[in-house]
């Protein structure tokens, strides 16, 4: 194996059977979009209708991925990824006999689609967070890309196919295609026997797990800017897909084998984009590869609403698909390098909610557009609409792709109680003092409000700094946590990217001197029974000089 070779992802054994058998996998939905489509084109001839089909496989995404994430941070990523594989199957087929028998309605066909977006939706975050299990993370972006050029390659090809196969054996035959591609990537799964390191700690509750992957990326605003970012994208960049068919009807005047075509231009465009993201990634920033792509989608939505001449369109399609590639693989880097480990599949679930929320919306919008004004009325709107996210860049600007340590700092150690606690002991208290010399209060304060967002975003609650009136070189840290196991959570979710924090207070503090911790339990005096003194519990505290908060 040359160094080329080896310093790529499908270097990998495993990162390759994944990866080849997710690109099945992708030929065979690709297949059954067009099926459906073009089938939505039969049963109801409304733009609105035929819109509703990308929008009901975008729209469990955005409902149901913050749980599939919270899911699957808490359980084996790959049995998840197993369930998910086996619905979908299911549907398909169910679906296809459907299809055969002749008993589809246009909202029956929306409800199989559902349910195959609602599978992908709880594949999805599992599948995200798994690349990370499968390659070192200086792989991550390398290996990022490669499923989004699979994705594309898929794209490329597989409309065209689809839409053969609809021309010649009927929509039907597509949803069958697309049961029999999920054979591959379980096959694969079934065999993946990853190496799980021993849990520490038990497994939070779904949504108490649900909340905290909401918190983190709550106060984490590199991640926020990302899904904001997102969702503007997203919602401008859905018309062309979403009206991709009725361009097909109405503006190219072709029939099925047209619409593959257009799908494979698109998708063409995808793959050019995938495999030069690399080489403009290293010469362009994280925003700039945002103001190239968006503006090129924006152009090639006008170009597509300008032409009936099927070569141009194909020209402009793939200006929108490098565009839509670019920019969804550099968002979903972004949010997988700003992620630690524990809550990386809750971020991404929530980045694609943003994503495909936008795409939902966003087809439902343009599709009304459609059929009030026209298809070309509605893609120049997308296209004026795609300029206003670019410009909401001076506004929110995308983070650099950094390469923050993001492992656990595992230097903290759980503490000895001279009273005995449970893991679902609490409320717990604690504060921690530190001594800091008059010249350096300004600096002192600025350290303490990352110090601020770092602990609400591990889970603390109630966080406040107290200064002490008769000893002005004493501040006392103070915060809240529900349990006992919590606050052990709580330390150890700390990155050794967070260290950088801790050294600068340290090197803030008086010299000589450590933080003393001081832990305690919370209790309302009124709920002590009147024959008893109180309990010692009711005035512990655990005393701790070493630092170790």
């Amino acid at each position: 194996m040359d160094a080329r070779e080896s310093n790529s992802p499908l270097g990998l054994p495993l990162f390759r059977a994944v990866w080849l058998a997710s690109l099945a996998s992708n030929f065979g939905g690709l297949i059954q979009s067009v099926g459906a489509s073009w089938m939505m084109t039969s049963l109801s001839g409304s733009p609105q209708m035929i819109a509703l089909v990308q929008a009901s496989t975008s729209l469990p995404i955005m409902l149901l991925s913050l749980w599939a994430g919270a899911v699957a941070d808490n359980l084996d990523r790959r049995k998840v990824m197993l369930g998910a594989q086996f619905f979908m199957l299911a549907v398909s087929l169910a679906l296809a006999i459907g299809g055969w028998a002749g008993l589809l309605t246009p909202w029956l066909l929306l409800a199989f689609t559902f349910l195959i977006g609602c599978g992908t939706a709880i594949n999805g975050p599992a599948w995200q967070a798994s690349v990370g299990d499968m390659v070192p993370r200086a792989m991550l972006p390398s290996a990022v890309a490669f499923n989004s050029m699979g994705f594309n390659v898929a794209r490329s090809l597989g409309p065209a196919i689809g839409g053969a196969i609809v021309a010649v054996a009927g929509a039907a035959a597509a949803f069958l295609v697309n049961a029999f591609s999920y054979v591959g990537l379980i096959a694969v799964l079934a065999r993946w026997k990853p190496d799980r390191p021993p849990a520490l700690l038990p497994r939070e509750r779904i949504l108490f797990a649900m909340a905290a992957g909401v918190r983190y990326v709550r106060l984490s605003p590199s991640i926020r800017t990302v899904l904001i970012r997102a969702a503007l994208f997203g919602f401008a960049a859905s018309a062309v897909p979403a009206l991709m068919p009725l361009v097909a009807r109405d503006i190219v005047r072709g029939g099925p084998l047209t619409y593959g075509l257009l799908l494979g231009g698109f998708g063409l465009g995808a793959v050019a984009g995938a495999l030069g993201s690399q080489w403009l990634r290293a010469r362009l920033s994280t925003e700039g590869l945002i103001r190239l792509a968006a503006p090129a989608l924006a152009i090639g939505a006008a170009a597509i609403a300008a032409t009936s001449w099927l070569a141009l369109t194909l020209v402009a399609l793939a200006l929108c698909g490098a565009g839509w590639v670019v920019a969804l693989s550099t968002f979903n880097v972004s949010v997988q390098m700003a992620s630690p480990r524990w809550v990386v599949a809750r971020a991404l679930s929530l980045y694609q909610m943003a994503a495909f929320g936008g795409l939902a919306c966003g087809s439902w919008v343009f599709g009304m557009i459609a059929g009030a004004r026209g298809v070309e009325t509605a893609l120049l709107a997308a296209g004026g609409i795609q300029l206003l996210s670019v410009a909401a860049g001076f506004v929110w600007r995308l983070p650099a792709i950094s390469q923050l340590n993001l492992d656990p700092s595992d230097r903290w150690r759980e503490p000895e109680t001279a009273v005995p606690v449970e893991p679902r002991s609490g409320p717990i208290v604690v504060t921690i003092e530190h001594r800091v010399a008059e010249r350096n209060v300004t600096a002192f304060l600025a350290a303490m409000t990352e110090r601020r967002r770092i602990r609400r975003r591990d889970g603390a609650r109630h966080w406040a700094l107290m200064r002490d009136l008769g000893d002005p070189e004493l501040w006392i840290e103070r915060y809240q946590v529900p349990t006992w196991l919590d606050y052990v959570r709580h330390n150890h979710r700390r990155t050794q990217a967070d260290d950088a924090n801790s050294e600068a207070l340290r090197l803030l503090r008086v010299e000589g001197t450590v933080p003393v911790v001081h832990r305690h339990i919370e209790r309302q005096t009124g709920s002590l029974p009147r024959t008893r003194g109180p309990d010692p519990r009711e005035l512990h505290q655990v005393t701790d000089p070493t630092g170790s908060s």
